[in-house]
């Protein structure tokens, strides 16, 4: 079946100016080879990049403003450092005339590196500073049990560093970003399914590690430290964003995407419409490759043409003379901006970024247009989109409004494309106001659940009369058996919940039940996926607001089940989710093993958990930075023999649409019984979910029964 998610990457070619010969590669992948179309990054590269001076992240003109919450951008900083590796991480699909070396094994033998504080300027006390933090860190690591995923090494184990002279600070070598131009076509869908799983794992390897560094912070705070571990490496977070730290670390390990090709165009893995929190995420998958500047473009001193060509913009409504009516964007060029009265003060010049766009525009180049809103879900307090591709059609020099001279560039979006981010963003906004000016028909159902769930599901169908949905009986929570929750089970074995009498912390009764640390940060996201995670529950003295009462909340966001052509019934959000993320439960009446054997001679409709794959293994998984890493298999979990019984009573997650590329997967969780045979199949995000997307699931075995959901 169809999935969404896997992008737009068929749009047509067409026709180039004869100058532009020479100046794009254009790379086909076969679409039956899909392991085979992956580039690896140019092996023993010696080029020698600063991080303190990272070309991928230089300051430009046209930059964004700095984040109210979070103040000005820091200079990035090196963390724990490993010899360059060479990773599967593709930019683009090679063809016949230039097949690349095919990705080498990363080295998990090699000795990590510990780098001093790059950020902080020389101090004549800063090894007994180090040598202070260290101590108080182990003392308090020891006493936390195995609270930590990466032990702090001691600073005399750190391996050799190297010394920028008169700098003081440690400089990491880094392949540099190239300028060879590439567009990528004839994707086929084996394909597009292999680049969103690297796009994906990209993704879930930044976040990880950015919640991980985020938990570390916390810790530190909580003794009092100005610092942090931060995976072995001391520092100050007042001078280092967590965003810039977990980008900092994927690029010393070069998990940077598209480095070795400039992508022009459509990027493999990458959908229109895909959200984005943080601009060093973009930098990452290599969407847009500038970390302040509005515009990305290969400079005239590195273009084999020796012009600049721009290759992807940054909207950010904050600029007084940008005209966004969606399809058609007049763009305001670069420079000639006060840095602190955010105004023109002298007349911009045709150069640089404002000369890349005019080129783009002489040779047909597409341009990727990435859009910030305001966003209450977000981190940050805003949101990036990605728009799609867009050309300039047209540009001149005007009048701004602040008297001096602009350069203005008209930009239409391409047609043919999936629809824009930002427009699903409002439309899902407006519905949650007024849903009858967005679609005055088409609902059955404003809420299936019958004001059982804490947010209504409503039932739209705007294909046919079908009505399926209403026929069941709605549950919020699944129908164990009673042998199963009572007894010993109920609290536990004699051991009961913690005795906490305000929020939970490290050490508590139901910290020792998740092997010494907690799943989720205080924001409730999940920090690392695990084989049973342990919630407290009605056994416990916390109060609600314990940060370790997740999912047992029910729904937190608006979700909506959908009539679809391609799936059948699918189910999709007018929230944007956040990835990792709780969903919503899989809810339905439990059977026994004897049980579901007898139902499913009858023909029932039978989901078995045993089935679903552990894609929660990914969840946290930071082993292509840290090789030492270890997935969690504690708490321990047996075989499930028992199956969840959909034929006459579900809920809303019994309509998600199978995909073997989903955006959700199963965690399992226990909080209201003690019995590990019989979990709670909780659903989170992979990957942050837009609203008015599809959420899809991978249940394993495909077989009639996946039909039977999605009909």
């Amino acid at each position: 079946m169809p999935r969404e998610g896997l992008g737009n990457f068929g749009a047509e070619e067409e026709a180039r100016d004869g100058g532009q010969e020479g100046l794009v590669t254009e790379m086909d992948v076969e679409e039956s080879s899909p392991s085979s179309s992956p580039m690896s990054s140019p092996a023993g590269s010696s080029d020698s990049i600063d991080l303190n001076f990272l070309p991928f992240l230089k300051r430009e003109p046209k930059s964004e403003p700095s984040s109210p919450e979070l103040g000005p951008l820091p200079l990035p900083v090196s963390l724990t450092q490993t010899p360059p590796q060479q990773h599967a991480a593709a930019a683009a699909p090679a063809t016949e005339a230039s097949v690349p070396p095919p990705p080498a094994t990363p080295d998990l033998s090699s000795a990590s590196m510990m780098t001093p504080l790059q950020s902080l300027p020389p101090n004549p006390d800063e090894d007994s500073l180090l040598r202070e933090y260290y101590r108080l860190a182990r003392l308090y690591l020891s006493s936390a049990g195995s609270g930590a995923i990466v032990p702090t090494p001691a600073p005399e184990a750190a391996a050799p560093a190297v010394v920028q002279s008169g700098a003081g600070s440690v400089v990491k070598k880094r392949r540099p970003r190239s300028s060879e131009l590439v567009r990528v076509s004839s994707l086929g869908v084996q394909d597009q399914i292999y680049f969103r799983d690297l796009v994906r794992r990209a993704r879930i390897t930044f976040e990880c590690l950015r919640g991980l560094l985020l938990r570390d912070d916390e810790r530190a705070e909580s003794l009092g430290l100005a610092g942090a571990a931060g995976f072995g490496v001391a520092r100050d977070r007042r001078r280092a964003r967590a965003d810039m730290r977990a980008a900092a670390l994927m690029a010393d390990h070069d998990l940077w995407l598209n480095r070795d090709r400039r992508i022009v165009g459509p990027m493999p893995g990458i959908s229109v419409g895909d959200a984005f929190f943080f601009r060093m995420e973009l930098c990452v998958l290599g969407l847009h490759g500038q970390v302040q500047a509005g515009i990305d473009y290969v400079s005239a001193g590195r273009s084999a043409s020796g012009e600049p060509i721009a290759t992807s913009i940054i909207v950010s409504g904050g600029y007084e003379d940008d005209d966004d009516h969606g399809d058609v964007l007049v763009y305001t060029g670069h420079g000639g901006r006060d840095p602190n009265l955010h105004k023109h003060c002298v007349d911009q010049k045709l150069e640089g970024g404002n000369l890349a766009l005019e080129r783009s525009m002489a040779y047909g180049i597409e341009i990727r247009v990435i859009r910030a809103v305001k966003s209450r879900r977000s981190p940050i307090g805003k949101v990036y989109f990605y728009d799609g591709l867009y050309k300039v059609v047209d540009y001149w020099l005007d009048r701004g409004k602040s008297g001096f001279g602009v350069y203005k560039y008209k930009m239409l979006r391409i047609e043919g494309q999936e629809p824009m981010g930002t427009v699903n963003y409002r439309a899902a906004e407006q519905l949650k106001v007024d849903v009858f000016a967005v679609r005055p028909t088409g609902y059955f159902s404003f809420d299936i659940s019958m004001g059982r769930e804490t947010l209504p599901v409503a039932l739209y169908n705007d294909v046919d009369d079908d009505q399926d949905p209403l026929l069941f009986e709605y549950l919020t929570r699944p129908i164990f058996p009673t042998s199963a929750v009572q007894g010993k089970f109920a609290e536990g074995g004699g051991g009961g919940g913690c005795d906490c009498a305000e929020i939970c912390s490290i050490g508590c009764n139901c910290a020792g039940r998740n092997g010494g640390e907690f799943a989720y940060n205080k924001t409730g996201t999940l920090l690392r996926g695990k084989p049973l995670v342990y919630e407290c529950g009605p056994y416990c003295r916390c109060p609600p607001s314990c940060p370790n009462r997740v999912s047992q909340k029910g729904l937190q966001h608006r979700l909506e089940v959908f009539r679809s052509r391609e799936t059948g019934w699918g189910v999709r959000s007018l929230d944007l989710i956040k990835a990792g993320t709780f969903i919503c439960e899989f809810s339905g009446i439990v059977l026994t093993h004897q049980q579901s054997e007898v139902m499913a001679a009858n023909g029932d409709c039978l989901v078995r958990p045993n089935r679903f794959p552990p894609r929660w293994l990914d969840w946290g998984d930071i082993s292509d930075v840290y090789p030492d890493y270890v997935a969690p298999d504690h708490p321990v979990i047996p075989e499930l023999n028992f199956a969840i019984d959909v034929s006459r009573a579900r809920n809303v997650a019994c309509y998600f649409s199978h995909s073997c590329s989903p955006n959700v997967f199963i965690q399992f969780v226990l909080f209201d019984h003690y019995n590990v045979s019989y979990p709670h199949l909780m659903i989170f995000a992979m990957e942050n979910i837009p609203p008015l997307r599809e959420l899809s699931i991978d249940y394993g075995m495909v077989d009639e029964w996946t039909g039977q959901l999605t009909m």
